[in-house]
């Protein structure tokens, strides 16, 4: 088979398998709304190409494998190249005669078979093996559409366990608010009663104390004034007893003056009769006799 005729059966081959790939290739899903958030939705999306990555690599694996086959039929191009070859030589032989040449056509009539056999199950293997990548990705973006839907429920699901439980929680706070409210407020009232009935039993006990204060300072005070009165009576009585003993002794000292003053006129008196020895006499007189009147008198 000449090339330009091979290549336009290839280019012809390939064109009517881009054909039926576009034939064949699926309506994409509709897509249903999701009543959850945009960092919900992002992440469901970053998970959603993970998968796809995944089934992506598995897909590059089968693509590889279909290269492995495409290098096999390459070989068995080659293989037939290299008999197409072989049959060009025969057909140049053929003036070694017909029957050569027969022989010769036969074999490049099934060398073109084989290749051609080749090529048709190579082809087989390219489509069947693009069939496969496209169901591996159609089946990793339904399951990505797929678990991205799930937890997206998931999410919404647990978001609206969490708002139960912080709606629980807030009523749990109030209440608990609420109750610790009125515990304080009943304390509060207790402890304003206590307050109340402390301050009135402290009022009592500074009544009775300032009562029995009082009672106590009227009793030192009226003990005071007995004892005062006590005291000035005690007081008058010395000073009347020293008035007394004053009196007395200023009665006994006047005596004494005028006993003595009595004493001096006799002896003056008996001076003046007697004379002078008589004076001696007198003079003489009391430094024999014993104590005088006025000597008892200064001894008391």
């Amino acid at each position: 088979m000449p090339k330009k005729a091979k290549s336009k059966a290839k280019s012809k081959a390939k064109l009517n398998l881009k054909k039926s790939k576009k034939g064949r290739r699926a309506a994409p899903p509709k897509r249903r709304k999701v009543a959850v958030s945009i960092p919900a939705l992002e992440a469901a999306a970053t998970e959603a190409a993970d998968f796809a990555a995944k089934h992506e690599a598995a897909a590059a694996e089968s693509k590889g494998a279909a290269e492995q086959r495409r290098s096999d039929t390459d070989a068995a191009r080659q293989e037939v190249a290299k008999l197409e070859a072989a049959a060009k030589k025969a057909k140049r032989d053929v003036a070694w005669g017909a029957a050569a040449v027969k022989e010769a056509n036969n074999r490049a009539a099934k060398l073109d078979a084989l290749a051609e056999k080749a090529r048709r199950e190579a082809k087989g293997r390219e489509a069947a093996a693009e069939r496969a990548r496209r169901a591996a990705a159609e089946k990793a973006r339904r399951e990505a559409a797929q678990q991205a839907k799930r937890e997206a429920a998931e999410k919404a699901r647990l978001e609206a366990i969490e708002r139960a439980k912080r709606k629980a929680a807030e009523k749990a706070e109030r209440d608990a608010a609420r109750k610790a409210e009125r515990e304080a407020a009943r304390q509060a009232k207790r402890e304003a009663a206590e307050k109340a009935k402390i301050e009135a039993a402290e009022r009592a006990q500074r009544e009775a104390a300032e009562k029995a204060e009082r009672e106590a300072a009227r009793k030192v005070e009226r003990e005071a004034a007995k004892e005062a009165k006590r005291e000035a009576a005690r007081i008058a009585k010395m000073e009347a007893s020293a008035q007394a003993k004053r009196e007395a002794a200023e009665k006994v000292e006047a005596e004494r003056e005028a006993a003595e003053r009595a004493e001096r006129e006799a002896a003056e008196q008996v001076i003046r009769e007697v004379g002078e020895p008589a004076k001696s006499e007198v003079a003489a007189k009391p430094e024999s006799d014993g104590p005088s009147f006025t000597d008892g008198i200064r001894r008391k």
